[in-house]
């Protein structure tokens, strides 16, 4: 049963932690002591050493770590024409801390044309011997996110009439990175795990937004981004609750968004978190359409560096199991390990810990 195709088996959703030569210098960089240059011969250097970890371990597809990130989110939309990433006067608030105050806003038509991340995934596919995979944030976080006022007047009449157009420009992202050789490509997404928090949804309604049809608006703006998606690409989507220095945003099951996420988006495969109570139980895993769709059950916490019991995680895995079929799923840490470049509280040798684990899992559940 194991997979030759992704998601695979024991799969992961793409940050790891910053290795001590990147921080140091990303805060040469910030502190204009060394050049934007210097920092990417540093980061040409570490990033070969995270893909042979990640083999290392024995994982069929390797990401490069994110390691020329700041955020998970930001540096991608700001590589997007006539978006650019701004200074705000607050940052995203997790519980009891705010990331660094940044947002995003519209200054035209928005369209995706020589984006910097398609070097990026170049350089994961000239340096792995296994699959490389891509993860960008999806399109509907850039819509939840913008602040009222963020758009352009002269571009848009409002933040909804953005949505054909960033639908095209994922589009010639999606054919952007097919044409240079990328079959695994993952839309990560806060949005959707926003839509099962009450609270979330009223701080929402209180920026002026229509919480009514945001589900059915998503699902349209997913399906329209990634029609054109040829037959031997696969993409999946990490549905995230927030995931900053171990801490977190969103609290709610899935209910009020599964049949919409796991039945009507046209997604290959689903990483979801399921590391915690806040994620509800397994019940609206029933949604998935049996067939080939794969639900990557995120069991395996990337917040500390505790190692979980492997019967506890099989066990975990057959509950799952009540609700979809076993060969329509996998395994991986719920999130990744440095959604931003401050990163989680653990260790590295912890982390590599954990995707051992979850390597040794999958073969122990599904063979090698």
């Amino acid at each position: 049963m194991k997979r030759t195709k992704p998601p695979f088996r024991a799969d992961h959703v793409g940050s790891y932690l910053r290795s001590a030569a990147i921080t140091e210098a990303r805060a040469k960089r910030d502190k204009g002591q060394i050049s934007a240059a210097d920092l990417k011969k540093v980061e040409d250097a570490e990033i070969p050493k995270v893909i042979k970890k990640q083999e290392d371990v024995g994982l069929q597809c390797v990401t490069d770590g994110e390691y020329r990130r700041m955020f998970w989110h930001y540096d991608f939309y700001d590589g997007l024409d006539n978006v650019e990433v701004y200074e705000m006067d607050h940052g995203i608030q997790f519980q009891g801390v705010q990331t660094k105050p940044k947002g995003i806003r519209v200054t035209g038509k928005i369209d995706f044309s020589k984006h910097p991340m398609l070097e990026h995934f170049t350089f994961v596919k000239n340096h792995t011997k296994v699959m490389p995979k891509m993860c960008i944030p999806a399109p509907t976080v850039f819509h939840f996110r913008l602040e009222p006022g963020a758009v352009a007047k002269t571009a848009y009449p409002n933040n909804d009439a953005i949505l054909s157009d960033l639908a095209a420009a994922y589009r010639k992202a999606v054919k952007g990175f097919y044409d240079a050789g990328c079959r695994y490509l993952q839309f990560d997404d806060t949005a959707w795990a926003y839509l099962c928090s009450d609270v979330e949804m009223k701080r929402a309604k209180e920026r002026g937004m229509n919480v009514a049809t945001l589900a059915d608006d998503y699902t349209k703006l997913i399906n329209d981004s990634i029609k054109d998606k040829p037959a031997d690409m696969t993409i999946t989507t990490h549905v995230c609750r927030g995931n900053f220095r171990s801490t977190w945003i969103s609290s709610g099951g899935y209910e009020p968004i599964a049949e919409r996420l796991l039945a009507k988006c046209n997604f290959d495969g689903y990483f979801l978190e399921y590391d915690s109570d806040r994620a509800g139980g397994f019940e609206p895993l029933r949604f998935l359409p049996k067939g080939n769709k794969i639900v990557v059950v995120g069991v395996i916490t990337s917040k500390s560096g505790t190692l979980e019991s492997k019967d506890t995680v099989k066990r975990r895995l057959d509950e799952a199991a009540k609700f979809m079929p076993m060969e329509q799923m996998a395994l991986s840490p719920q999130c990744g390990f440095a959604s931003t470049e401050e990163g989680n509280v653990l260790t590295e040798e912890q982390q590599w810990a954990k995707m051992r684990e979850v390597v040794e899992i999958a073969e122990e559940v599904w063979g090698k």
